[in-house]
């Protein structure tokens, strides 16, 4: 059975790009616009990895990650960042809040998709 991954991102065209990624690479891709979105698609299911944006509007990536390690159902899922966000201070707070890896945007698809099958849950 596929292993599914969640993208959390603002951005039709990014959510796209890594929706095919991961189409490609044989997983199932669930879709979410930002932090909230993202919420109310959880209902329980198995959800293997999520990759979010960090600036997104209605709840950002960190508050989406924060949130998220509360549920039992998600607390040990992974999460990667994929973001134009290369402070140092962010990435601290994105790990503080629970993710896993930091990937930076403009990326390469090969890149993300190496991070996805290192931290994705089997």
């Amino acid at each position: 059975m596929a292993k599914t991954v969640m993208v959390i991102d603002d951005s039709a065209s990014i959510r796209q790009v890594v929706g095919i990624a991961l189409k490609g690479a044989g997983y199932e891709v669930l879709e979410a616009r930002d932090g909230q979105d993202a919420l109310s698609k959880l209902t329980g299911q198995k959800v293997h990895l999520m990759i979010s944006d960090v600036n997104m509007p209605n709840m950002d990536g960190i508050a989406f990650v924060k949130e998220v390690k509360q549920r039992p159902a998600y607390r040990f899922t992974p999460i990667i960042m994929l973001t134009t966000e290369s402070q140092e201070e962010k990435k601290r707070q994105g790990q503080a809040a629970g993710a896993k890896a930091w990937v930076v945007k403009p990326f390469q698809p090969e890149q993300m998709l190496a991070a996805v099958s290192k931290l994705i849950l089997p």
